[in-house]
């Protein structure tokens, strides 16, 4: 009978051919052996440049599937999916294959089929094949195959269906797996087995979708011998993540194989995590480390990045007034070498807390859902009223109109000039407030990965931005030499004193301004009545503390009270969300059009060079970049001679879907400079830009 039909048509079935893809049903054997099992697989050629997808196919797509029907007393098994390739296609990442791709599948068979004759093995595949866009394409497939006592392997197809069974992941074996959440953050930690070879390259592939994010950023440390990576939380995460289960790949192998198969629970607290945009997550690094200590070495550039960032944040406009009047300080005190010290060293610890603790509350609130970033609290109007507020009773006190001691009792007087150490601390404080709104230069990247990394890096970021804010001011404090180099005091000082003052009104200014531009003119005008209320309250309680009559109290007092009536209506402000598109749009250069994510997806497919401007009126170097660079003459004309789309995403308001946007890029805080470029990587500029780096990067166009 075999003869008849010929063993070769028995075994071997012409493939189909789709657009994109050859298909068949392929044997390990050239017969069915009643008993005995038998691997089949399906077989898909691929066209280059296209790719089908693994089981969980990432961010988009279908996996492949098998829909069979089967003669009785044969039974077919689950796909057994060979370890995925990483397929970033834009701003998303895919799993799956390329090239060629055998899907094994194993058949029991019952050995009631001793005296059967051929067995027609009829499968309906299906799968999803992309490149540009995805074709959805499915074929029926069969193989016949005659029943005998023994078979031979088939000499085409056993050779590769054994290669691929070796290859199948399979449980990690001889290594300690556990996997602990933090928030938005999974770490999945992998100790090896003495004398393993290094690993190099580590992916994760989870199993199931909606549980680690496909495009987020897979960060690999070494703690000791063991390796760390940490796993960004899907923003579509439903229910809990109770186990961390998936293929784990390295291009070193595991024991030689390329990829091993883990499933641990997970220990810990996981919460979602935050939804990338579409239109800007193409800047992102998708690949995995470069090397087994990658990971390392950028937290390692990070922590540096963020300390010089804090020793330049002392110089940024917002932060520079409050410094120099500490530093006046020592021209005015000549206390003991250790009383200098002890004031430094608290007034660096202030600064070091205050960074801290504000980085913990800003990891709470993300890992909570809370779309947050670096200046998070400028975006309240409530607190740019309260800013507001306290430059402009500063001011007041370095103009001479007031002195702080004659607005509180004589024993708190007395108690704070002995504990100069106390009120270092709060200087280090309030020196951290005034600075949150600004980023200085190296300080994006650097909040960027904390915020996106794990806790431990987290900590690490905000303690260098901390040290390194501080570092100035210790050292002066620590190193009497350098004391030596201030001017001696003096009538200039009372002078100097005074001019201080007016870097003081214009962040009052400023301040009103950012306030304007949140809100109204309605509430500038509360603010500005409020301010000139305060005004007269503190210069009225000067002339009652110098012997005034009693009625300056009472003027005094109800000024108070008629501010905190005006200015209530701008602390309770939620600082929701609110919609300012179209006033944003307005009221800025009509070049530029407002940042939505479908906007700039739409501009960049269609060839058209697009420039991201991220930017806030509370964020001063946003201001000055805007100002000096962006608004120039020469800079507008290189735009227009390169017909390059302007999109601004003003972020002075609390906004969603910019907040996404800077997280997919990497940033936490404004400003960011993305230039969208036509068949090439997207550009990242830096913080503070120059009329030589904007000619430089549309050069690249």
């Amino acid at each position: 009978m075999l003869a008849a039909l010929g063993v070769a048509d028995l075994v071997a079935a012409a493939p189909v051919k789709t657009a994109h893809v050859e298909a068949e049903l392929v044997a390990a054997k050239t017969a069915i052996v009643p008993g005995e099992p038998l691997t089949v697989a399906l077989r898909l050629s691929i066209e280059k440049d296209w790719h089908t997808y693994w089981q969980n196919p990432g961010d988009s797509g279908l996996p492949t599937t098998l829909a069979w029907k089967l003669p009785a007393g044969v039974e077919a098994g689950p796909i057994e999916w060979p370890a995925p390739k990483l397929l970033p296609v834009g701003p998303l990442v895919n799993y799956g294959y390329e090239g060629e791709v055998l899907h094994l599948v194993g058949l029991k068979t019952q050995r009631t089929l001793r005296d059967s004759g051929p067995v027609t093995l009829a499968a309906r595949a299906e799968w999803l094949v992309c490149k540009e866009v995805c074709i959805p394409e499915g074929v029926d497939l069969s193989l016949t195959l005659p029943v005998a006592a023994s078979a031979d392997p088939d000499a085409r197809w056993s050779g590769p269906i054994a290669a691929a069974q070796a290859a199948l992941p399979k449980p990690l074996a001889g290594w300690q797996t556990s996997a602990s959440g933090s928030g938005a953050s999974v770490k999945l930690t992998l100790v090896p087995p003495a004398n393993a070879p290094e690993l190099g390259t580590i992916r994760f592939f989870p199993f199931v979708a909606d549980r680690i994010d496909p495009s987020g950023p897979q960060v690999l440390t070494r703690d000791g011998n063991a390796y760390v990576v940490a796993l960004p939380v899907s923003h579509t995460l439903a229910g809990s993540l109770d186990r961390l289960a998936g293929v784990v790949t390295s291009a070193a192998g595991f024991g030689g194989a390329r990829a091993a198969t883990i499933d641990v629970p997970v220990s810990g607290a996981v919460a979602a995590g935050t939804r990338p945009s579409p239109a800007v997550a193409p800047v992102l690094n998708l690949a995995p480390a470069a090397s087994a200590n990658g990971g390392a070495v950028s937290i390692a550039i990070a922590v540096v990045s963020a300390l010089v960032g804090g020793i330049l944040l002392n110089l940024m406009p917002c932060v520079f007034p409050v410094l120099t009047l500490k530093v006046l300080g020592f021209a005015t005190h000549k206390d003991s070498r250790s009383t200098m010290r002890h004031e430094g060293a608290a007034f660096a610890a202030g600064v070091v807390i205050a960074f801290l603790a504000l980085g913990a509350v800003l990891a709470a609130l993300r890992a909570g859902g809370e779309h947050l970033g670096w200046g998070f609290q400028l975006q309240s109007p409530a607190v740019v009223t309260a800013l507001a507020m306290l430059f402009f009773v500063l001011a007041l006190n370095l103009s001479g109109v007031f002195e702080f001691a004659q607005l509180a009792p004589s024993g708190v007087t007395n108690w704070t000039s002995r504990n100069r150490t106390l009120d270092a601390f709060g200087s280090g404080v309030l020196a951290v407030v005034v600075a949150s709104p600004c980023t200085a230069p190296f300080m994006g990247a650097a909040l960027g990965f904390a915020l996106a990394g794990p806790a431990a890096a987290m900590l690490a970021i905000f303690l260098a931005l901390g040290v390194g804010m501080a570092l100035p001011y210790v050292l002066l404090a620590w190193f009497p030499g350098w004391r030596r180099r201030l001017p001696r005091p003096g009538p200039w000082l009372e002078r100097f004193r005074q001019v201080l003052a007016f870097p003081l009104y214009g962040t009052v200014i400023w301040l009103a301004w950012v306030l304007g531009a949140q809100r109204d003119n309605d509430a500038l005008l509360r603010l500005l009545i409020a301010l000139l209320f305060i005004g007269f309250a503190l210069w009225a309680w000067r002339i009652v503390r110098t012997g005034g009559a009693r009625p300056w109290a009472l003027a005094g007092v109800a000024a108070v009270g008629i501010s905190a009536v005006v200015a209530w209506p701008l602390f309770v402000d939620s600082g929701a969300p609110i919609d300012t598109t179209e006033r944003r749009v307005t009221s800025a250069d009509r070049a530029w059009a407002a940042f939505t994510p479908d906007t700039v997806a739409a501009l960049t497919a269609s060839g058209r060079p697009v420039f991201v401007d991220f930017t806030a009126a509370w964020c001063v170097t946003c201001q000055v970049n805007k100002r000096l660079v962006l608004s120039s003459d020469d800079v507008r004309a290189q735009f227009a001679a390169k017909n390059v789309a302007l999109v601004r995403a003003d972020w002075t308001r609390r906004d969603p879907a910019i907040t996404e946007a800077l997280a997919a890029l990497g940033r936490s805080g404004v400003p960011v400079y993305v230039l969208y470029r036509p068949g090439k990587e997207p550009l990242l500029l830096p913080e503070v830009l120059q009329r030589s780096t904007m000619r430089e990067a549309l050069a690249t166009l």
